[in-house]
């Protein structure tokens, strides 16, 4: 428990842990059993891209609402009505798989609805970590939410979720539902009371001078904080065209690995497996990395490797060499994902960081939609390999304009 939750971190981190750990299993799930439910109602392509895409676009509509609420409101409050939320939309979508009412337009709405609660439950759970520890111990504690992410829901969600669906369609959502409400339980054990309520609140429910303010002014003024904070503002801007141009790839990497690798399903399948080992390698070398490299230093080689990347999957032609390949991915996104977050959540103001983490997200699911356009677009254009080259052109030219101001973003602190 000390090697993996150092005592010196608090109970409360423990819980916000114990309680993201078993909500990404219940998620995990869910990863497997969605498409294969979506798939049990329709044999549309349009309508299989559509479940996939709804459960996006809320982070479009929502995401800076979402981060405003998140800085006026209990934070921790938030997250359990949000996630309470999610699991009353899975449990309703169970009785009509139960009773045999399921379709294919409740699926839909149902995924829309989930999506919408999950935009607050998870803008808000990624301010609760800075709220809770202290400065230096975030980037371990963002190593270890990483790792659950990785284990739980892509490595041993998916796979139990797959089971559970050939059991009976319900099941792996009714697992989903119970791991969801065991979540908010574990987020309702971490103390707000007493001279802790300040940790774990928000601390924009109103101006400097006490008032009470509307959440679009909240909103326009966390946008106008994040253009005006140079690091910040580059840190946003470089995830987003990363997004696009690594969107742009993965959306036609099962085209990609079939049509150029010759590859089976089987073989498309040890290429997400291989991500998901090179994610727990980089889990394992992440504290190590960190106290022997500069924060700098460690985006800077992420985002090379990530340029680099796409011109490998370019030039490949060998399905062995594509897994290899995508093991090394793994580690380095998970690397790039920690650094990124501490950097971050070191750079904003606790009274900001709910509307930060909010324009972060919709950089992040604005780039993969866009870059899911693209990548299609190119791809019927010019072949399944065109995206990668894409990429590989798209995420240089990015890298070579901030490389120098990585120093600054990776170094940046807030003035609180």
């Amino acid at each position: 428990m000390e090697t993996i939750v150092p005592a010196r971190m608090g109970r409360r981190f423990r819980w916000l842990l114990a309680s993201s750990w078993t909500s990404n299993i219940g998620d995990g799930i869910a990863v497997a059993a969605g498409p294969l439910l979506v798939a049990s109602q329709t044999h549309s392509a349009f309508l299989v891209a559509m479940a996939a895409l709804v459960q996006k676009l809320p982070w479009l509509f929502f995401g800076l609402w979402a981060g405003a609420l998140a800085d006026r409101l209990d934070r921790r409050k938030v997250v359990m009505i949000a996630d309470t939320l999610r699991s009353l939309v899975v449990a309703a979508l169970c009785v009509t798989i139960f009773t045999g009412k399921v379709s294919i337009t409740v699926v839909l709405v149902v995924m829309l609805l989930y999506g919408v609660a999950e935009v607050f439950a998870d803008t808000t759970t990624s301010t609760l970590l800075p709220m809770l520890v202290p400065r230096d111990d975030l980037g371990t504690g963002n190593q270890r939410l990483q790792a659950g992410f990785l284990t739980c829901n892509q490595l041993v969600g998916p796979p139990v979720g797959a089971f559970l669906f050939a059991v009976g369609a319900a099941w792996p959502f009714v697992v989903q539902v119970v791991c969801v409400l065991l979540s908010v339980l574990l987020v309702a054990r971490i103390a707000a009371s007493g001279s802790e309520t300040e940790l774990v609140s928000g601390l924009a429910s109103g101006s400097e001078d006490g008032q009470r303010t509307h959440v679009l002014r909240d909103i326009g003024e966390g946008l106008r904080w994040v253009w005006a904070n140079a690091a910040v503002r580059t840190l946003a801007l470089v995830i987003l065209a990363f997004n696009i141009t690594w969107a742009a790839a993965w959306s036609v990497l099962v085209l990609w690995s079939k049509n150029r690798l010759g590859m089976s399903s089987v073989g498309f399948g040890l290429l997400t497996t291989g991500s998901a080992v090179g994610g727990i390698i980089g889990t394992l070398l992440y504290g190590r990395l960190e106290l022997r490299f500069s924060l700098a230093t460690l985006m800077r080689a992420c985002l090379l490797l990530e340029v680099l990347t796409h011109a490998a999957f370019a030039l490949t032609t060998a399905g062995w060499l594509a897994i290899a390949i995508m093991v090394e991915f793994g580690a380095y996104a998970f690397v790039w994902g920690t650094v990124s977050n501490t950097v971050r959540q070191r750079a904003v103001p606790r009274r900001f960081q709910g509307r930060v983490s909010a324009v972060y997200m919709m950089s992040v699911y604005a780039g993969i939609i866009a870059g899911q356009a693209l990548g299609g677009m190119i791809a019927e254009k010019w072949g399944v390999v065109a995206p990668f080259w894409f990429a590989f052109a798209g995420a240089g030219i990015t890298l070579a304009l901030v490389w120098r101001q990585l120093s600054s973003i990776a170094h940046a602190e807030s003035d609180d």
